[in-house]
C-alpha cells in the first residue's frame, strides 16, 4: 500500500443524510487513523461534480423524491460511475441499494431507472419494514452478526450477478430472507445505525478492499460494549 491519503468521498449527504448515514465516513477515517493509514473525507454536495478519484465512495439513506434527485445528480455528474470501473469501494444505505440496481418503484407506483451498478431491482412493499435487525454473513465476507436498524418499505430483488450481504434472522432486510448485496466491491445494506459504528467488521471488511492490506485489529472497549448491546437487544 503506498503512503498516499486515502479519500473517502460523502456523496450527496445534503439530499442522503436523513438517517446520520454520514457516520459511516467517520468510522472509515477513524480506524484508518487509528492505524496510521492516512484518510480524509471529501464531501460532496447537490450540484457540485462527483470526482472518479477517490477511494472510497459512502451513500446514505433518503425519502423517495431524494433519491430521485440523487439518481439525476450521479447521471449528471458520472464519476462514481467511473471510480467503479477502476474498482473503487463503494458503500450504499437504504437508499444506496435502490439507486444502485436496475429500477426501483417509489410507492406511487412509477419506476425509476437506476445506475446500473448492482443486478438488482427494488420496489416498494405492502408494508413498511421498521426496527432492529440481525443477519448472518453470507459467503464468508465477514465475522460476527450483523446488526442494524431498518426504516425502510423498499423490496430488492437480486439478480444472478450479485451476491446478499447476510441471511436475515430478525427483521426484514431485503424481503425477509436475505439482507444487502455485494457486487464487486459495491457493497449495500439497508441498515442504519449507523452500519459501520455497529459493525466494525464491515468497515474493516471495505478498508481491506481499498488498501489491499488486512486491518490490523483494533482494541475499543466501548464499541465492543456497544455492539453487544444492540445485538441483545434485537435477540
Amino acid at each position: 500500500m503506498s503512503e498516499s491519503t486515502i479519500q473517502i468521498a460523502l456523496v450527496l449527504p445534503d439530499l442522503l443524510g436523513t438517517y446520520g448515514d454520514f457516520g459511516n465516513a467517520v468510522v472509515l477515517e477513524k480506524r484508518m487513523t487509528w492505524r496510521g493509514i492516512k484518510a480524509e473525507i471529501v464531501p460532496i454536495n447537490y450540484g457540485q461534480p462527483v470526482p472518479d478519484s477517490c477511494d472510497i465512495y459512502v451513500v446514505g439513506g433518503g425519502e423517495d423524491t431524494a433519491q430521485t434527485l440523487a439518481v439525476k445528480h450521479l447521471r449528471e455528474h458520472p464519476g462514481l460511475q467511473r471510480a467503479v470501473t477502476k474498482n473503487a469501494v463503494v458503500l450504499g444505505v437504504c437508499a444506496g441499494i435502490q439507486i444502485f440496481g436496475e429500477s426501483f418503484t417509489r410507492a406511487d407506483n412509477v419506476t425509476h431507472p437506476g445506475m446500473g451498478l448492482i443486478d438488482s431491482t427494488s420496489h416498494a412493499g405492502g408494508s413498511r419494514a421498521i426496527g432492529e435487525v440481525l443477519a448472518e454473513p453470507a459467503n464468508g465476507l465477514f465475522e460476527g452478526v450483523l446488526s442494524g436498524f431498518e426504516n425502510h418499505q423498499g423490496r430488492t430483488v437480486l439478480g444472478p450477478a450479485a451476491r446478499p450481504l447476510a441471511h436475515v434472522k430478525v427483521g426484514t432486510g431485503n424481503d425477509g430472507s436475505v439482507e444487502g448485496a455485494v457486487q464487486g466491491r459495491i457493497l449495500c445494506t439497508y441498515l442504519h445505525g449507523p452500519v459501520l459504528p455497529r459493525n466494525p467488521q464491515i468497515a474493516d471488511l471495505l478498508i481491506e478492499w481499498a488498501t489491499g492490506v488486512k486491518p490490523a485489529p483494533l482494541d475499543l472497549p466501548a464499541v465492543t460494549a456497544m455492539r453487544a448491546e444492540r445485538v441483545k437487544a434485537a435477540s
